[in-house]
């Protein structure tokens, strides 16, 4: 909207009662502060609506509204006037009827965008108001080049070209190398993997069952459906999937596992790890979107606050001894070890990682990919690594007595391990050393650090609205008075929008917990203390558990009490 539009819609919404002065005044501060329009601050602080100010609109200045969201725009019209004329006016054309253009506008009264259109179009311009956010949501759907649709790829296929047998061993090996060949396949294939890389999937699930064959993403760590194709494609897109993935269609009673690599232009390269497993109903298929471009390796961007950040750097720059880093899968330690090796990561450091699999290809460091099935192991790995001259070490997972054991050697002998277990959090992960059989003297010695984190997810930028949550939940979570007191209004929720898929969270926040294995700590283990006098001792000393973390992210707007209840534990 124009400035001089916003400056009397609020005037009128004040006279006519729709609002307060103060809340008016309140709204201009927020749009300047964000650079929205005075319609989307006073939506956005919960003062009004974007369709209540369209009707407003709408009578006063006695012209038609329109929800964009039922209006089916002519192609052939949006093909008249550019992105760039609709986006610089907040306009959209809608349809042509002779020599007439019917235009929905965020500010009807913009003589200059209609002049504009006259000159572009030669036709007399019929304007309609809508919402200044339907009219660029309207604008991003109808000028963005769209690939084909689900419905798109499956109209060009006949389910009656594949059929599948009663047995599985019945099949065809080259029918289906045939079938999965089949244009409509590959374009399905084609779509899920880019559809997914659109949606920042992590993880994409293939799933067949007896009744049913469907399409999953984990989006910020949360399963969601994306499709359910026809069951009798099952066999020819897990072929298909399998022979972009080099693996052996003929066999479909082991699992398999395997790499899918993309290059999607400008130099941008996706890789896929491929799972297949074999179930009851066919192969199910999962596939790790492993993205380069999105690591981030910086260390002061992954979340830390100030101390956590300080004890975890002490830690890693020590000349030697053992940082351990816990967590269930897809928390982010892998993130967390590489932007350690990131940072370590000089001409005059001998660094080797062994990794199961290794994920990210990293200059400068010497990468070990695991073959149990050869005896290539951790701690086989390890063992060669010390015949190498290593300055630092990273291994993938202590999993075994052996591994622990050798790290635990290698630590001692002046050298850096980095390494992850899979403990509920810091404390309990000595516990879980000391049950390997690891001498508790021996970790007293060689133990440096120990993160525990979570992953939970953001509010969306895009649609975060002040809210405040129910002292009671908070009180719950272990939030004090005082901190609940000195975050009012700062708590925050999102309201759902096109960018988040109505989630109203968009992106994921690290919690971490950070433990450093002080002398006071070290003397409670040597005396057998149990993980939760270990934990209660660690933040009389100064930790922040991993809920207490999550507080803190929920105070300051960043996520909210469900995330948190939902990815930690009570302390």
């Amino acid at each position: 909207m124009s400035q001089g539009i916003q400056k009397r819609l609020g005037e009128l919404l004040v006279r006519e009662n729709l609002i307060s002065l103060q809340q008016l005044n309140r709204a201009r501060d927020e749009a300047a502060k964000s650079g929205q329009p005075l319609a989307a601050a006073l939506a956005k602080l919960g003062y009004t609506s974007e369709t209540e100010i369209t009707k407003f609109l709408s009578q006063q200045y006695r012209v038609p509204a329109v929800n964009l969201d039922e209006f089916e725009i002519d192609p052939d019209v949006v093909k008249l006037i550019p992105k760039e004329v609709c986006e610089k006016h907040k306009i959209i054309p809608l349809s042509r009827a002779g020599a007439q253009i019917v235009v929905a506008m965020a500010d009807p009264t913009n003589l200059h965008a209609q002049d504009d259109i006259k000159f572009l179009t030669g036709l007399t311009v019929e304007p309609v108001v809508a919402g200044e956010g339907a009219i660029l949501a309207a604008i991003e759907k109808n000028y963005t080049v769209q690939g084909p649709s689900y419905d798109d790829v499956m109209a060009g296929f006949d389910e009656n070209e594949i059929q599948v047998s009663d047995y599985e061993d019945d099949i065809d090996v080259n029918s289906l190398e045939k079938a999965s060949e089949d244009a409509p396949v590959v374009r399905l294939v084609n779509m899920i993997l880019l559809n997914a890389i659109k949606k920042g999937a992590s993880d994409i699930h293939i799933e067949p069952y007896e009744k049913k064959f469907r399409v999953r993403y984990r989006v910020d760590g949360v399963l969601q459906e994306e499709m359910s194709p026809p069951l009798k494609l099952k066999n020819a897109i897990a072929s298909r999937l399998k022979i972009m993935s080099s693996l052996d269609i003929s066999e479909r009673r082991l699992p398999q596992d395997g790499r899918i690599k993309l290059k999607l232009g400008q130099g941008r390269e996706m890789d896929f790890r491929v799972s297949v497993l074999p179930t009851l109903w066919g192969e199910k298929i999962v596939m790790r979107l492993l993205d380069k471009s999105n690591l981030q390796l910086d260390m002061t961007k992954l979340g830390f606050d100030q101390k956590p950040l300080d004890d975890f750097k002490w830690a890693i720059h020590q000349p030697w001894g053992m940082t351990l880093v816990t967590g269930p899968t897809g928390s982010g330690k892998t993130t967390t070890l590489y932007s350690a090796l990131a940072e370590l990561n000089k001409a005059s450091e001998n660094i080797s990682t062994a990794e199961d699999p290794v994920e990210f290809n990293l200059m400068g460091i010497n990468q070990v990919q695991m073959h149990d099935e050869i005896g290539l192991n951790f701690a086989a790995a390890l063992r060669s690594f010390l015949r190498q001259d290593p300055d630092i070490i990273m291994v993938g997972e202590i999993r075994d007595f052996e591994t622990a054991e050798i790290s635990v050697k290698a630590a001692l002998t002046g050298h850096m391990v980095l390494s992850t277990l899979h403990t509920n959090d810091a404390p309990a992960t000595i516990s879980r050393l000391l049950n390997m059989g690891v001498e508790p003297f021996l970790i007293c010695a060689s133990v440096n650090l120990v993160l525990a984190q979570r992953l939970a997810r953001k509010v969306c930028r895009d649609c975060t609205a002040p809210f405040e949550y129910d002292l009671k939940i908070l009180r719950e979570l272990g939030a004090s008075d005082d901190a609940i007191n000195a975050a009012r209004g700062k708590t925050a929720k999102g309201t759902g929008c096109k960018t988040c898929n109505n989630t109203g969270y968009k992106g994921r926040v690290a919690l971490y917990e950070v433990m450093r294995f002080s002398d006071p700590l070290k003397e409670l283990v040597l005396q057998g203390s149990s993980s939760a006098e270990l934990k209660a001792a660690a933040i009389k000393h100064g930790m922040i558990s991993l809920r207490m973390a999550g507080i803190s992210k929920i105070l300051n707007g960043t996520t909210t009490p469900e995330e948190v209840g939902r990815v930690t534990m009570a302390d």
